[in-house]
């Protein structure tokens, strides 16, 4: 950050005349005690106002007199400036950042894969991953509304459980109204033994990890297999399942997709002239983040295709707590699912398999703006 220091009043106003008027992150620190942090979109007209002499009392909170220094970030697109923000609270208010940046942890659809007879749960926590049966997490979404309507039709799909019990199955469970309408392989009534049940489980887990291209492409292959044989009756059936499975996969928010299988970048506006920020996020972890400049060699334009592959190369794996990755995808989601969301988002099957063509066209455009 850059620093001001506020040790004559008299120059002060001056000082702040010189700032630009432009969108950052601030701290105002006092003499004593803890300092003031904010963020604006016009950093120069915000100070004033802060800072200002006033020759009548007010209410407005005013800090020129206990003002010690100033510290600044500039920053050039919303998503860096509520990364700029969040970070800045953490390292000062360990202990109230969260309320400070008003953070709320996204919802996502989980998959408790260690339970012997797995179900779904709505979650806004992560969990370690690095163990036995470690959950499968489907999202974030934009909304705990939107999450729940995308469980409850995707689990139409499928024969799993709905219910929140442990179960202990018997053939005197009196079962419940999933089971009688075939829509529970009914594993409480021992209907079905942990092997054949883990198998349904698996092929729900599959649809989660391929965005539902693994039901989709099988019905999509039996249904033409049936139209080639003249089956013409049972092909329409297979592709009004087909039609279903589209149903499902539009209910789905843009950044949901299985976490350990999220990459993709975000490309914002910069403060350097000739430049874009790229935000990365590889396996549904927040990378740190790198500047792309446009380079120019004996005043010829590098290709940007070729810079862009030694940039995403050296792109280490970077693994967070799970606490940093739920926040940082919070900010993620924040960002894209806003009314303000500025800046462009592009999301790669894999990292091995990144579309360089699409990519250069976002980061032409976010320069252009």
């Amino acid at each position: 950050m850059t620093a001001l220091e506020v040790s004559d009043l008299a120059l002060l106003d001056a000082a702040l005349e010189s700032l630009p008027e432009s969108s950052a992150v601030f701290l105002i620190w006092p003499r004593e005690g803890q300092p003031y942090l904010s963020r604006t979109a016009r950093l120069r007209r915000r100070l004033r106002r802060l800072l200002k002499e006033r020759q009548t009392p007010s209410r407005l909170l005013n800090l020129r007199h206990t003002a010690a220094r100033i510290e600044y970030q500039l920053t050039a697109s919303g998503l860096e400036s509520s990364v700029v923000y969040y970070e800045t609270a953490k390292r000062h208010f360990p202990e109230t950042y969260l309320e400070q940046t008003r953070l709320r942890m996204p919802t996502y659809v989980k998959i408790l894969l260690g339970n012997e007879f797995p179900r779904s749960q709505l979650t806004t926590h992560l969990a370690r991953t690095a163990v036995p049966r470690a959950p499968l997490f489907f999202g974030p979404f934009r909304a705990r509304a939107s999450a729940e309507k995308f469980e409850s039709q995707f689990l139409d799909l499928f024969q799993m459980r709905r219910c929140q019990d442990d179960l202990v199955p018997s053939p005197d469970h009196p079962g419940c109204i999933y089971g009688e309408m075939a829509m529970c392989l009914r594993p409480c009534q021992q209907a079905v033994g942990p092997s054949e049940y883990a198998h349904e489980v698996e092929r729900a887990s599959d649809f989660l990890r391929s965005a539902g291209r693994s039901m989709a492409n099988s019905i999509a292959r039996s249904r033409d297999r049936l139209s080639e044989e003249m089956n013409f009756e049972e092909a329409a059936r297979q592709h009004k399942r087909w039609e279903r499975v589209q149903e499902v996969l539009k209910l789905r928010d843009e950044l949901a997709a299985d976490l350990e299988r999220l990459d993709g970048v975000a490309i914002t506006r910069s403060e350097a002239a000739g430049a874009v920020e790229l935000w990365f996020v590889r396996g549904g972890y927040w990378q740190t983040p790198q500047r792309f400049r446009f380079e120019a060699r004996e005043g010829r334009p590098v290709s940007m295709d070729l810079q862009l592959r030694t940039v995403f190369t050296a792109v280490e794996a970077r693994k967070l707590t799970v606490r940093e990755r739920e926040e940082y995808l919070a900010l993620l989601a924040r960002w894209y699912y806003s009314s303000w969301r500025d800046g462009e988002w592009l999301s790669f099957e894999s990292w091995d398999e990144i579309p360089y063509r699409k990519l250069v066209h976002a980061i032409s455009r976010v320069a252009r703006q």
